[in-house]
């Protein structure tokens, strides 16, 4: 049986009443600020490939720079937000992110990729800090039965970010054409100065434009009054009638919190993989055959496709248990991509794309089933769940390395492995229970 949602619930509000729409809509321009940021990675990618002359593994590294940091900082970032709060872990946060988009302007003026690898780390450290403080935040402020809906919803506005996010990448870094080696060596000194030029803006004009608005996010977070809320009473027990949270001191003691944070662990990592390889698989002659700047416009489908599901299973998920919506999704996400692996064309090309709108509901309600009965332990358990999205970094560079082997065709059956675990955490994992040893 799926478990309600069960989160803290508020006990500070500046009026006296439970009227959290301010809070909320202020909220949403996170979550479409860290999805915008995020996509374009899948835009760096072919850009940085085609630069720096990599293969399929060494250019994944840009995912793993950028995920290993939810890895790192999640944990401590959990903790530093209940110290300092939700709202000043969200300011720190979206300043550190900034600091990472500034970091883009040498890293590109030098030609180095090791600079472009640290600064994406800076850069997801920040977007960290956000996750950690913002989708607990989001949960908490509503009722607890439709704190999954909630965080659907806001997930819905984070798949905008992702699905303009392409698009935009594409006009813009996409839109000079890399040089092969020998049309390097053919140009004259001052047309190569020319070109370098143009092919280092096109990353660090957006770049600086997304520092400027993350600071002015930031400066706005730091004088606006939001509600205050602490993690001090609890919705749902055990079925021995304690509370989940009284017996163990410790998230880590919750069989459901563990696997919760697997499942994310290879849902984002699915997600993610995915997402990094569409550019070069529309590329090969056997899918579309499509030049870099034109394939990158049809990756707003596939997060596109992803911020409809959300929106259509936030409506949905108020009337069907959010485990069963999680099941389906997971298999048919799954069906998706064996069926592009197995043909050719335009078949696998929007197979695989259609991959997006099953991937909607998942994060969001792998979440809040994870964190179900924590109570206190919710800021604890939500650094444990952001740390897992350090999933984005590994299969990525996993598939990498079965695209230079066997080939970008089938190495998607990585991905597929991934949702079969999702299926799972729906169907038995995601079901309240405790481990032998207490923590």
């Amino acid at each position: 049986m799926a478990s309600s949602t069960s989160v803290p619930s508020t006990t500070q509000i500046a009026n006296g009443k439970q009227d959290y729409t301010f809070a909320l809509t202020v909220l949403t321009s996170l979550f479409f600020m860290w999805g915008f940021i995020t996509c374009l990675n899948d835009i760096l990618i072919p850009h940085l490939k085609a630069i720096f002359t990599l293969n399929y593994t060494q250019v994944m590294l840009i995912q793993f720079s950028f995920f290993t940091a939810y890895a790192i900082v999640s944990i401590p970032a959990g903790i530093l937000v209940e110290k300092i709060g939700y709202k000043n872990g969200i300011v720190i946060g979206l300043v550190t992110a900034g600091v990472g988009c500034l970091l883009f302007y040498p890293a590109a003026g030098y030609q180095s990729y090791i600079m472009f690898l640290g600064a994406l780390f800076v850069l997801a450290s920040g977007i960290t800090l956000l996750q950690v403080a913002a989708n607990p935040y989001v949960a908490i402020l509503g009722k607890p039965e439709t704190a999954s809906s909630r965080l659907n919803l806001s997930q819905a506005i984070n798949s905008l970010g992702h699905t303009i996010a392409p698009y935009f990448g594409s006009l813009i870094i996409l839109a000079i054409a890399v040089k092969t080696a020998e049309e390097l060596q053919a140009m004259s000194s001052a047309d190569l100065d020319a070109y370098r030029l143009a092919e280092a803006s096109a990353v660090q004009v957006p770049y600086l434009g997304l520092a400027a608005v993350l600071f002015v996010i930031a400066a706005v977070f730091a004088v606006i009054k939001l509600p205050k809320i602490e993690a001090s009473e609890i919705s749902a027990s055990g079925d021995d009638g304690k509370n989940y949270h009284d017996m163990h001191k410790s998230a880590w003691g919750y069989r459901h919190l563990v696997l919760g944070a697997i499942a994310i662990f290879l849902y984002v990592g699915a997600e993610v993989s995915i997402g990094s390889f569409l550019v070069n698989y529309f590329g090969q002659s056997f899918i579309a055959g499509l030049k870099d700047s034109d394939a990158g416009k049809f990756v707003s489908f596939y997060w596109g496709g992803a911020m409809v599901g959300r929106f259509i299973g936030s409506a949905v998920q108020r009337k069907m248990k959010p485990a069963k919506m999680l099941i389906f999704n997971a298999f048919v996400a799954g069906s998706l991509v064996v069926v592009s692996m197995l043909t050719f064309g335009h078949v696998a090309m929007w197979a695989i794309l259609a991959v997006g709108v099953f991937n909607s509901i998942m994060f969001p309600t792998i979440f809040t089933l994870a964190i179900d009965g924590l109570g206190k332990h919710t800021g604890q358990a939500s650094g444990i769940l952001c740390s897992a999205i350090v999933g984005g970094a590994i299969v990525p560079v996993i598939q990498g390395y079965f695209a230079d082997t066997i080939g970008i065709h089938h190495a998607f059956f990585v991905p597929v492995l991934c949702y079969l675990f999702v299926a799972y955490y729906g169907m038995k994992g995601h079901k309240p229970s405790y481990l032998q040893a207490k923590v």
